[in-house]
């Protein structure tokens, strides 16, 4: 394994230390690497959202022409199938 050198706050290193002693983690090391272990899941999390943003954008933009809705008029339409459906 690697050993970095990381900078931490005060309160940052309180919270590792607390962390520590209240058994919850057995080293610095170890919260580290589960933070990590977030961290890469948030980040993969993410580009799974973008890429479906971007299917989502592909598919609108070959959906066809754009047509003016009225918001409003829009809206109540959606209740009215809603209340059809249960």
């Amino acid at each position: 394994m690697r050993t970095l050198t990381i900078s931490l706050t005060a309160q940052q290193a309180a919270r590792l230390q607390s962390a520590i002693e209240g058994g919850g983690y057995a080293s610095n090391s170890e919260i580290v690497r589960d933070a990590l272990r977030l961290w890469e899941q948030r980040e993969e999390l993410r580009t799974l959202e973008l890429e479906h943003l971007k299917r989502a954008y592909a598919d609108g933009m070959a959906s066809g022409k754009p047509m003016e809705i009225e918001p409003a008029k829009f809206l109540r339409g959606l209740k009215a199938e809603r209340r059809i459906r249960g």
